[in-house]
């Protein structure tokens, strides 16, 4: 997708961190912008700064993990734009703690958002795209999904965020092959970004009430939220600095997009390890305080 301008943009988790940026970036480029987000204040004054700048938008409350939802979302953008051309599947959470320690309600939120969301656009948007390249033999579409590294790697006490975004990649790569299969004048990218401040790592201050946490966190919860907190907020690479990375990547149709391109050294190390059958390496042995640190916390 080479041409931005005058185009139309759907972006989930839009109210803040990297799904504002994408906004603010597309907005920059000329696009249109239908923005969905569960935070109503935040999409609120997204929105109306966006509007202040001069760009035309589309602000919606969208709960990602209901098909509904999403249906509705791509309903109201086709019916005031008449097409869409650009599609963020961003929305995320955070959880973390001992996997075994995660509970039936832990499960269904992070799953719901970072796999359930991603799918519930792919599964609605693509079929729209097509329809409306059908309609226009010069349309040029992309559909970004968001996953982590935490999706090409597996830290202790980050069982359930891991398990998501490597579905996420998963899900992410079948959609760049199918696409090309079929000939669609649709690019496909999976956004892997490391630490980077955005704020998912107080994602919990949106968590709804039907997955709302129903005893105190454990110890290993407590300790993984500071640690992640920590490792998040102290993080260079901003959203804006990814966001412009990811329309370059668009651009350039660039499937893999990374913020920290030098922690692809662990990913070649895992890779080495499946395929030549090694057990996995210690996360730590780089940096065995933070393990000590992490024990500590958790009271082992």
């Amino acid at each position: 997708m080479k041409n931005f301008n005058g185009k139309v943009a759907v972006i989930t988790g839009a109210a803040s961190g990297l799904g504002l940026e994408f906004a603010n970036r597309a907005a920059a480029l000329g696009m249109q912008l239908v923005l969905a987000d569960v935070d109503l204040d935040g999409l609120d004054k997204a929105r109306a700064e966006l509007e202040g700048g001069g760009a035309t938008v589309l602000a919606m409350p969208c709960d990602v993990r209901k098909g509904v939802q999403v249906q509705a979302l791509a309903d109201a953008a086709m019916a005031q734009f008449g097409a869409v051309h650009l599609v963020f599947n961003n929305a995320g959470v955070g959880s973390g703690g001992l996997i075994w320690e995660n509970s039936e309600a832990d499960w269904e939120w992070v799953l719901g958002v970072n796999l359930w969301g991603v799918i519930h656009g792919v599964r609605i948007f693509t079929p729209l795209m097509l329809e409306c390249a059908a309609r226009d033999p010069s349309f040029e579409g992309h559909i970004v999904n968001t996953a982590s590294m935490a999706g090409l790697l597996n830290a202790p006490a980050m069982g359930v965020y891991n398990v998501s975004k490597h579905a996420v990649v998963s899900l992410s790569e079948t959609l760049y092959h199918d696409l090309q299969l079929v000939g669609a004048p649709i690019g496909a990218s999976v956004l892997c970004p490391y630490f980077v401040p955005t704020g998912i790592s107080q994602s919990h201050r949106n968590r709804p009430l039907d997955v709302k946490m129903t005893a105190g966190p454990t110890a290993s919860q407590v300790a993984a939220q500071a640690m992640t907190s920590k490792a998040v907020e102290s993080g260079k690479v901003s959203a804006f600095d990814v966001a412009r990375l990811t329309f370059e990547a668009i651009a350039d149709g660039q499937f893999y997009i990374y913020s920290h391109p030098a922690a692809l050294g662990n990913v070649a190390e895992r890779m080495d390890q499946i395929v030549h059958q090694r057990n996995p390496s210690d996360p730590y042995k780089a940096a065995p305080h933070i393990r000590d640190m992490l024990r500590a916390k958790m009271k082992l």
